[in-house]
């Protein structure tokens, strides 16, 4: 029976084309009895390992290999090439690195490298895409030839002319033509069938991949089609019946899989070489930097000699140093020491701990961590278990603004062909790629973000999911064809690679070229290079992978500290060091507390503030339990609840065993952390810690068998100390349920720390602490409100933009804050810079000065145009009362401005000067032209656009006199039992979600200036107002005053909402406009009916409200009221045409009291 293997298929990790999923490639390989297959993604290897391990897995015959873009001179074309061994795999790894590194067409190949690295490689003439295949199809027969002989030459016995069968143009003449060369030539034949994909009616889907990387629609006629459904795994009953006229071809598919032989060596450790004296070896190094830490710690430590002792310290650390030393390790944390103390002697803000690092008192020692993992109870086997030797994983935060600049220095000590940054792939997630391939299928955009939004945003979200559990998408998928159509087509691209980045901290360091063991790429052509490989995939081939990871807190206390420390020098007080605050201060405890946590680490949420309120934390170990508990497991378990009312007293500390008090005191008899069920076992069962991390990492995974072995050596173990099997064997329950959830109380430990600290800035230098919080968000429009709300909140008067005191960053400054001109949207570092450097000169006169000194190529129209709009200039305008006035002259004389400085830079490139001998005179004493003031709200919008928040107004303040007549309640004054009120504010924030019934449901945030207050809108109130839930509309809202029973605070559930122009209505208004005799005597009622006219409403509407005129002259006042074919929609629009025509005081709302 003939054989066959398919020899060019492309997966998803090609990118610009195909479908196939590494898994259900080999399980389908396997299953149709293919002995072998290859991949040969598009110029990269990035999907290789993952390929490799799968094949070996299935027990089919992995073949590594790539599809080759060449440049050659005016040609391109492509060609394929298989690893046959080893050899010939290092030489892909150099060839595709240097398609990236050495090609500013990044992924493309040249002719001559092929040459040169062609060792252990088969080539695979390309087909018609071929140099050979594109000379044929164009008749240069001679051509052909030629570099048939040309690559049969370099490949010795190890080149063949490809053929493949799948209905694409000139293929059944290429096929003549290259059949009759290769008989002529002497050159071997193969069939291949090009595959995209696994089955032929995933055709449709694959056209729709091409089509969204390409930015194309599927119906669009300039699209080249270049694939047909025939191009899927074709069985090799089918494939011989399609070659059955070349059945050679057939034979040499198989006779290549025969000879491609590669195995790959995944056992070894590649470790980065620390350079050491010659006298010594890494383990001595190891071993005498981390005594002379620990004795330097104890002569430092004279305060808490008390609590230490000596000999628990020495051991411990000799302990790990035994496992360190003999796993092969010692140079791995060499490495990790030397760059964070770089890192630490250049005053780079680098992280107490994270992850399970922070266990290990070795770490301490050499300065890699801040923590003492005896005084929280962190076991050293969390990081490295003697029992079973993995690599360690000590993950590193360093400064967001500075994490490069340790890169950098790694790169430089260990040369730059050695370290690398780390692939991470992109996939077509649920709600991307509905919205891609709507846009591929041509439908209209409206649709694509109905259906997007439709799915719910959170992790782990599938469209099988997202269609389980929201009736109202099921229901349009029923109801709307084009949804179908646009569902049936997402499903199979679900998931697949769409995209190829760094990852956010990953770095790898070789101990020689990384190329000799991972295939690398760049982004752009000349930026620092990147493995191919992920993460685990790095790993998996021995190499080390060091996180370092860009943390914002860390660049948030260290900005903090500086601007603290800065002003406390100039006071002559000592500088503060953060790492030193005491973890016992009442004060930062009694702010906890509150809960007012906005902007600090880990305890900002919504969710976690009400727990905070619940725990009540008064000490360390309380903020370290908060870190862990504030997780889907133990809030859906009960063990929050079981946590907070044992501290509380409400309920009585159990413990599973009277053994394990020791165990379990900090948390109350409750198992929370990883740590708790691995000492469980050791105090239980007599289990090592080693043993006790296996059963740990074991109860995580829940595979049966080994749960059954495992449950049987504890019951052994807790039979040797006479425990109850019953009562044994509950215990072990209850570590296997914790197990599921619990937290890693190392990384725990370590992020509390950081919460503490951000909690003591905030509690001792609040503006200090806030402005360092803005300035490291200040990019994030929404976040800058929340921060400027909070700040307002604390009583911190946050001054608006000024291009006279305001830096690029927020600034503290006696006790307020300074915004910064980098959080003006549209406004980077550069035209701040030439701002800030011009300004030390002498502060800015007027717009005029302004422009003649700044660099207008840095700081050009749209910057001027945003600085004023802002605020930013308010004080280099002629007029110096009413911002609406201020803001309209500065907006007015901004081209003249402009264009005057532009005059004097070319009068002075010209040698000219005025007859003052000068051309940059301030011009503050020129009249100033009559400007009139701009609109209120178009100022306040100005605001928004350009800062994302009002600075100097509100937008109820058009409304707040006329609302308070029928509204006279304000947030500020409401109370508990005060029953169905109504109010009215700004919606601030509003979140919009659905019940476990499907119901929607809205929490709405309102401001009216004296407070804020939570809306919640449910049921059917929610189904006929949810419209008007929009981000800056004002509403007015009747329902029931309610205490939060988490926050103490009030809410109302809302029973209607109302629009203002609906209140106009539903409160019985008047449009009430005043004239006198001299103006009724004139043409005021032809200007009246014109007005009135575009706004008349039916007579039936609801939606309408009568006007009045308010007539005096000398004798006498009345008022008159319209007809009610005169009755109007009372909108602002009526109301601004108005006042515009008649005056602002004489138009206004009057209501029926």
């Amino acid at each position: 029976m003939a054989a066959f293997v398919h020899l060019s298929l492309h997966t998803e990790f090609s990118v610009v084309d195909g479908l196939v999923r590494i898994e259900a490639l080999t399980e389908r390989a396997k299953k149709m009895g293919f002995p072998a297959v290859a991949v040969t993604d598009l110029g990269n290897l990035f999907g290789m390992l993952k390929f490799y391990k799968a094949c070996r897995i299935a027990g089919v015959k992995p073949i590594v290999g790539l599809e080759l873009e060449m440049r050659e001179q005016e040609r391109s074309y492509r060609l394929i090439v298989l690893a046959a061994n080893q050899t010939g795999y290092q030489n892909l790894l150099k060839l595709v690195s240097r398609s990236y590194i050495r090609s500013q067409d990044r992924g493309t190949y040249l002719k001559e490298w092929l040459e040169e690295l062609n060792e252990g490689l088969i080539l695979l003439s390309g087909g018609r895409g071929g140099d050979v295949g594109v000379a044929l199809i164009n008749n240069e027969i001679s051509e052909a030839s030629s570099r048939a002989e040309h690559w049969r030459n370099v490949f010795t016995n190890r080149y063949y002319i490809e053929l493949s069968r799948t209905g694409r143009r000139d293929e059944d003449e290429y096929i003549r033509a290259a059949v009759a060369l290769a008989e002529s030539s002497r050159i071997p034949v193969v069939a291949t069938n090009d595959v995209r994909f696994l089955d032929s009616q995933d055709f449709e889907a694959h056209e729709a991949r091409v089509c969204i990387q390409e930015g194309r629609t599927l119906n669009d006629p300039r699209r080249e089609r270049r694939f047909t459904d025939q191009q899927y795994l074709r069985s090799t009953d089918e494939m011989v019946a399609l070659f059955a006229d070349i059945p050679e071809a057939i034979e040499n598919a198989y006779e290549i899989s025969r000879r491609c032989n590669l195995l790959l060596d995944l056992d070894t450790y590649h470790l980065p070489i620390y350079p050491v004296a010659e006298e010594t070896t890494l383990e001595k190094l190891l071993t005498s930097t981390a005594h002379e830490a620990l004795e330097n710690y104890f002569r430092h430590a004279n305060s808490l000699s008390d609590e230490i002792d000596r000999t628990e310290y020495f051991a411990r650390l000799d302990y790990e140093l035994g496992v360190i030393n003999k796993m092969g390790f010692a140079g791995y944390f060499l490495i990790v020491m030397e760059f964070v103390n770089w890192a630490k002697e250049r005053k780079i803000p680098v992280g107490p701990g994270r992850g399970s690092g922070a266990a290990s008192l070795v770490s301490y020692c050499l300065g890699i961590t801040d923590l003492d993992p005896l005084r929280y109870d962190l076991l050293f086997e969390r990081l490295l278990n003697p029992e079973r030797v993995s690599m360690p994983d000590l993950d590193i935060d360093f400064c967001m603004e500075r994490r490069d600049e340790v890169i950098s220095h790694v790169a430089e000590l260990y040369g730059d062909e050695a370290v690398s940054q780390i692939a991470t792939f992109g996939t077509m997630a649920a709600k991307a790629v509905v919205r891609d391939v709507a846009r591929v299928q041509g439908k209209p955009y409206g649709l694509a973000d109905r259906l997007s939004k439709m799915i719910p945003f959170e992790v782990g979200m599938t469209l099988t999911k997202a269609v389980a559990q929201e009736d109202e998408l099921r229901e349009l998928i029923d109801e709307n064809d084009d949804v179908a159509e646009i569902m049936d087509m997402a499903y199979p691209l679900e998931g697949l690679v769409r995209n190829v980045g760094r990852h956010a901290g990953g770095v790898v360091i070789a101990p020689s070229d990384l190329e000799a063991y991972v295939p690398l790429f760049t982004e752009t052509f000349g930026a620092a290079t990147v493995s191919q490989f992920d993460k685990d995939d790095v790993e998996e081939v021995g190499l080390v992978k060091f996180d370092f990871l860009g943390l914002k807190t860390l660049t948030i206390i260290d900005w903090a500290v500086t601007d603290i420390n800065q002003a406390r020098l100039q006071c002559g007080d000592e500088p503060i060091d953060i790492r030193s605050i005491p973890l016992d201060d009442e004060p930062t405890y009694e702010f906890l507390r509150s809960a007012e946590t906005t902007a600090i680490f880990q305890l900002e949420s919504e969710g976690m503030k009400d727990l905070i309120r619940r725990l009540l934390p008064d000490n360390i170990n309380d903020v370290i339990a908060l870190v862990a508990l504030f997780r889907p497991g133990p809030l859906q378990s009960g063990a929050v609840d079981d946590y907070v009312s044992r501290k509380h007293g409400r309920t009585p500390v159990n413990y599973p065993h009277p053994c394990l008090e020791s165990v379990l005191s900090t948390t109350y008899g409750v198992m929370l952390y990883q740590e708790d069920v691995m000492s469980v076992s050791q105090e239980l069962a007599g289990f090592s810690l080693g043993q006790a991390d296996l059963l740990r990492k074991a109860m995580g995974k829940k595979i049966p068998e080994e749960m059954a072995n495992l449950r049987a050596a504890f019951l052994d173990g807790t039979a040797a100390n006479e425990v109850d099997k019953a009562v044994a064997n509950t215990i072990f329950d209850q570590m296997e349920k914790f197990a599921g959830y619990a937290f890693n109380k190392a990384h725990s430990a370590a992020y509390a720390m950081l919460s503490f600290q951000t909690a003591w800035l905030k509690t001792h230098y609040p503006a200090e602490f806030m402005a360092a919080a803005l300035s490291a968000d200040m990019q994030n429009i929404d976040k800058v409100v929340t921060l400027v709300d909070e700040t307002s909140r604390m009583g911190i008067r946050v001054s608006p933009p000024d291009v006279n005191q305001s830096d690029f960053k927020f600034t503290a400054f006696e006790g307020s804050i300074v915004y910064g001109l980098g959080a003006v949207r549209g406004i980077g570092e550069g035209p701040v810079a030439a701002i800030t450097s011009e300004r030390k000169r002498s502060n800015f006169v007027d717009l005029q000065d302004f422009c003649n000194r700044v660099d207008l190529r840095r700081a050009n129209k749209k910057v001027i145009e945003a600085l004023v709009r802002s605020g930013s200039m308010d004080g280099l305008a002629p007029s110096k009362t009413g911002f609406d006035q201020i803001r309209a002259e500065l907006l007015s004389g901004m081209h003249e401005s402009i264009q005057g400085a532009e005059q004097s830079a070319r009068d002075r490139s010209f040698g000219m000067q005025d007859m003052f001998g000068g051309v940059d005179a301030p011009s503050a004493d020129m009249p100033s032209r009559r400007v009139r003031a701009m609109d209120t709200r178009a100022r306040l919008e100005g605001e928004k656009e350009t800062l994302g928040l009002y600075l100097t107004g509100h937008p109820i303040d058009d409304y707040i006199d006329e609302i308070r007549t029928f509204c006279p309640t304000k947030i500020a004054t409401l109370g508990a039992g005060q029953g169905v009120k109504t109010i009215a504010g700004l919606v601030v924030s509003n979140r919009s979600r659905r019940s476990k019934r499907g119901e929607g449901m809205a929490f709405v945030v309102l401001d009216d200036q004296s407070g804020r207050v939570e809306v919640s809108v449910f049921g059917d109130t929610y189904t006929e107002h949810h419209s008007k839930l929009t981000k800056d509309a004002v509403l007015i809202v009747e329902g029931t005053v309610q205490p939060d029973e988490y926050s103490g605070d009030l809410k109302i559930r809302a029973e209607a909402v109302y629009t203002v122009e609906e209140a106009r209505t539903r409160f019985r208004g008047q449009i009430e406009i005043s004239t006198c005799e001299q103006e009724m005597a004139g043409d005021f009622p032809n200007r009246l009916r014109e007005k009135l006219e575009v706004y008349r409403a039916q007579l039936d509407s609801p939606r309408s409200c009568e006007v009045t005129i308010a007539y005096r002259n000398e004798e006498a006042t009345g008022r008159v009221v319209l007809g009610e074919d005169w009755r109007v929609q009372p909108s602002d629009q009526l109301l601004a045409s108005l006042r515009e025509e008649f005056g602002a005081t004489a138009v206004c709302f009057r209501y029926s009291t």
